[in-house]
Parts: structure tokens; C-alpha cells; sequence
């Protein structure tokens, strides 16, 4: 490759430069991009290892509007745990789209949970009752506690509830996240603390819904970002069949989301009933809540484009910053 200089920014140094705040606006550029055909970003590609318990993602984006490309890879590997490894590696690559030129490698598990978090704060954000004051985290992994930030950083939460089923991790969580954010945190016996919710995150690998459609108030909003795969799910069928529903991306949650397939296979709701992608919402195409008592969810399974809009941030900020790895390639 020549004498090539690139950057390479750690988790570390990706945690230190960005913001919350500077996250969410991103996801508005990134989505109005999508949504005006910006963007060119197709479905993710899934490489199925069975033999090792494991599964890969590759996820290709162009942003002609920002003259880069970019591609991040994520393995799953589920045997990692016992192993004390962790279960998901990513790793982001960033061009100039303009001559080909490497830019950067950043580690993509940083970026993953900033932008997760952030796109359901912008989802939040247009979403949620204005009044929200109250949010139950289902999940203390990384996912929950940046969906924790982000909603904070969107409504005036008063208190949080967080629930798992591994209790020192919640107590973890807790621990962590309640100074960070001067936030009452309280941890939660059952999912059924929900019936206090505003706003409800969901950040796990369930297998079945994570709560009950009987506990929820009215004018709730949802975020489900934990599934991402056809047999997982973490909303109950009922919630999705009589709630609002946004989706990121509609190819992507129409191959991948079991959130939305599941009921569609039970014949409870077609892909009609999908009001539309959070694109549309943040451009003005399709209307956002409109009444206090409706329940909305946001469904994400994560696209490139966040990726690409977080690495590009990244690199705006890394000058004024002074972080990075410089590498000769």
C-alpha cells in the first residue's frame, strides 16, 4: 500500500472524543442522508458458522455527501463467555471515497454502542411524550447503558429502572451509570416495573418477549434494540400489533428482525402496518406521535450508515481531541 498513514482509534480514544449529544445529532444527519437516497447501503451480510456456535457481519456503506466509505465487521461467537472472552469483536475501516485512500481502523465495538444508543435517543426524541420523565432499561449490558444517556439527554428523566436477570450485573450497572448521569437508578425485581415506564429500552438476546403487553401504560414508547436475528425477540406480539411502529431501515428489519417477522408469520400484522423508517419521521415525510395515549416503538437491528456517520464524526473531532494512533502501512 505504499507509504500509507492511517489512524487507529481504541475504544478508549473513541469513548473520549464523542458525546452523546454530539451522537444523536449525527443520527439525524445520518438518517435524513438515507432517507434522500444519499446513501448507498445494502442489507448486511450474515456468514453463518455453525460449526463454531458463531456468526459474522459485514455491513458495506458509501456517503457520497461526506466523500466516504466505510465497512464494519462484527463476529458473534456465544461459546466466548465461559472462555472469559468477550462475545462480540467489531472492527470499522473508513476510505476516502474520492481516491481510495485508507483512513482509519476504529474499533467498531465502541462505535456500536455509542451509535445504538444514540439512534434511540433521536428516536426518543421524536417519539416519546414530551412529558417523559420516567425509563425502564431491560438489559444492563453496554447497549443499556448508553440507551440510558441517550433518553437522558432527550427528556427530563427523573428516575430510571433497570432490570436483568443477572443481578451484580444490574448492581454493576447501577453502580456505574447512576453518578454518571445524577439519576436515581433503581433496580428492579421483575420485568413488570415497566407499568411505571415512559419510555422503555430493551437491550438483550431474548429469545421471548422481555416483558408482558398487560403492564404497559398508555402513551409508552419502546425502544427494541437487543434482537436482531428472525428467532429472537424481545416485544411482545400484541405491543407491535396495536402500537406505532418505526423501523430503522425496512429491508433490514424485514430480513432480520424477529420482533416484526414473528407476528407477521402469525398473521397479526402484515408489513403494512409499519408506519415508516425514523428517516421519514426526522425529514417530516411521515407524522411522529399524535396523541398522548398511543404507544410507539422503534425498532432497530443497526445499519452502516451510523457506522459511517460516527467514524466520519470521529475524525472530525480527532484533531482538536489529539487522539489517535498514527500507523505506516
Amino acid at each position: 500500500m505504499g507509504n500509507n498513514t492511517i489512524l487507529f482509534f481504541s475504544g478508549a480514544d473513541i469513548r473520549a472524543i464523542l458525546t452523546m449529544k454530539q451522537c444523536i445529532e449525527a443520527m439525524s444527519s445520518a438518517f435524513t442522508a438515507l432517507n434522500n437516497d444519499e446513501a448507498v447501503m445494502p442489507v448486511r451480510m450474515r456468514l453463518e458458522m455453525k460449526e463454531d456456535n458463531a456468526n459474522a457481519l459485514f455491513m458495506p456503506v458509501y456517503m457520497p455527501g461526506i466523500k466516504k466509505l466505510g465497512i464494519k465487521t462484527v463476529t458473534n461467537n456465544i461459546d466466548n463467555g465461559p472462555k472469559g472472552l468477550p462475545i462480540v469483536h467489531a472492527m470499522m475501516l473508513l476510505f476516502d471515497s474520492e481516491t481510495g485512500s485508507p483512513l482509519a481502523i476504529l474499533d467498531g465495538e465502541a462505535i456500536t454502542v455509542m451509535r445504538t444508543g444514540a439512534v434511540s435517543g433521536l428516536a426518543t426524541s421524536l417519539l416519546a411524550r414530551p412529558d417523559a420523565h420516567t425509563v425502564a432499561i431491560i438489559g444492563t449490558g453496554a447497549q443499556g447503558e448508553t440507551q440510558l444517556e441517550a433518553v437522558c439527554a432527550v427528556r427530563e428523566i427523573s428516575r430510571a429502572y433497570i432490570y436483568d436477570l443477572d443481578r451484580p450485573k444490574a448492581e454493576a450497572f447501577a453502580a456505574k451509570m447512576g453518578p454518571k448521569l445524577d439519576l436515581d437508578i433503581l433496580m428492579a425485581e421483575s420485568p413488570q416495573v415497566v407499568e411505571t415506564a415512559d419510555i422503555i429500552c430493551t437491550a438483550t438476546p431474548s429469545r421471548k418477549p422481555v416483558f408482558a403487553h398487560r403492564h404497559l401504560k398508555k402513551g409508552v414508547h419502546i425502544n427494541g434494540v437487543g434482537s436482531y436475528k428472525p428467532d429472537m425477540i424481545e416485544i411482545p406480539n400484541q405491543t407491535i400489533a396495536q402500537a406505532k411502529v418505526v423501523v430503522d431501515h425496512t429491508p433490514g428489519c424485514l430480513a432480520e428482525a424477529g420482533d416484526l417477522l414473528q407476528p407477521i408469520d402469525k398473521g397479526m400484522i402484515s408489513r403494512a402496518h409499519l408506519h415508516g423508517e425514523l428517516g421519514e419521521v426526522v425529514t417530516g415525510r411521515i407524522k411522529a406521535r399524535e396523541d398522548n395515549e398511543e404507544i410507539t416503538v422503534f425498532k432497530s437491528v443497526g445499519v452502516a450508515v451510523q457506522d459511517l456517520a460516527c467514524a466520519d464524526l470521529i475524525m472530525q473531532m480527532a484533531g482538536q481531541e489529539k487522539r489517535g494512533t498514527q500507523l505506516l502501512l
